[in-house]
């Protein structure tokens, strides 16, 4: 009887469906944050760090919310930012390359589509950087390290230049669609570093 009793009071697990959607729109809701985080412009490494971090803790059925995330925020930014001048740094040349491509100079297209692919992949591997970021973690050894993941990772980083283009084609529908977007983007790098450890 009081076996019965005790099944009778045991919280009702959620269902596949209802977990699946849980976390999809718990990304939804990272993307706004990770949007708001990034408008100091160099920030936004930071801001996918923390995302990441608060989607693996949900992921794992841990605590947390915005105020974890704010704290991972501060201390990600601490050299987050200067990852974040370099990807700025680094998407102003290639756009210097895509100008000499307009401008006709000789081997200006393969000049272009180098600097291209280059930055793709730049930003995948700061994308997986962020993903496996904790407190402590320098990024300079993260990228180093997410790099080499990048090239010798080509499915996963083509997962992730995925999500970064339905972001773009987000954008392109309604500007602000791409906004809670970037959260599925941060869930992406997460998977595919997750799936990348398994291996």
């Amino acid at each position: 009887m009081a076996e019965a009793r005790v099944k009778a009071r045991a919280p009702r697990k959620e269902s596949v469906f209802a977990e699946r959607f849980a976390v999809f729109a718990e990304c939804l809701l990272t993307g706004v944050w990770i949007a708001v985080g990034s408008l100091g412009v160099v920030t936004y490494p930071a801001a996918f760090a923390a995302g990441a971090r608060h989607l693996r803790r949900r992921t794992a059925h841990e605590g947390g919310g915005w105020r974890e995330f704010a704290a991972d925020f501060r201390v990600a930014v601490r050299g987050g930012w200067i990852a974040g001048l370099s990807g700025w740094a680094a998407a102003a040349a290639v756009w210097v390359d895509v100008q000499a491509v307009r401008a006709g100079i000789p081997g200006g297209p393969l000049v272009g589509a180098v600097g291209v692919f280059a930055l793709i992949g730049f930003v995948v591997a700061g994308l997986r950087a962020a993903a496996v970021w904790t407190p402590g973690a320098t990024w300079r050894s993260l990228l180093a390290e997410a790099g080499r993941r990048t090239v010798l990772d080509p499915a996963g980083s083509f997962l992730i230049v995925g999500g970064l283009a339905v972001v773009v084609v987000s954008a392109w529908f309604a500007t602000p669609l791409a906004v809670p977007v970037l959260g599925a983007v941060a869930a992406a790098a997460v998977a595919v570093e997750e799936r990348h450890r398994r291996r």
